[in-house]
């Protein structure tokens, strides 16, 4: 968990997803581009990151034991109501109402090609962060 304030603006993101071999490679892919990547394995972990670090924004799965991406934005909006949240799934059936929690939805099968435009619309138009002045 290095690199949390850094030069310049935070780009610090929390990755929420019980499938630790994806979140593994989605702080391996994010952190190649110049975000601080926090990650939790739970949505009760994520949300104690969530606590204690400033986050900008929030990539949860949908599909999750104990606190589904659904009870996970909730609760983040609760505690960081401005950070955007990216909610993600393996299959479409999610809930209108979580789609309504969050600002962006991503098929995990169009993880790679989609989620660094996702994260550049919601948080500025920056990438790769670095490059960014805001």
């Amino acid at each position: 968990m290095a690199g949390v304030g850094s030069n310049g603006p935070p780009h610090s993101l929390l990755c929420i997803d019980d499938d630790e071999d994806l979140l593994e490679c989605e702080k391996s892919f994010l952190e190649s581009f110049g975000y601080t990547v926090l990650t939790a394995a739970s949505g009760g972990q994520g949300l104690q990151l969530a606590s204690m670090y400033p986050v900008d924004l929030v990539i949860v799965d949908y599909f999750m034991p104990e606190m589904n991406g659904q009870e996970v934005a909730m609760e983040m909006r609760r505690l960081n109501p401005q950070a955007p949240i990216i909610m993600l799934s393996a299959t479409m059936d999610v809930p209108e109402q979580a789609l309504k929690l969050v600002n962006a939805f991503i098929a995990k099968d169009h993880l790679a090609s989609e989620l660094l435009s996702a994260i550049a619309q919601l948080h500025g138009g920056c990438v790769p962060p670095p490059s960014c002045h805001a």
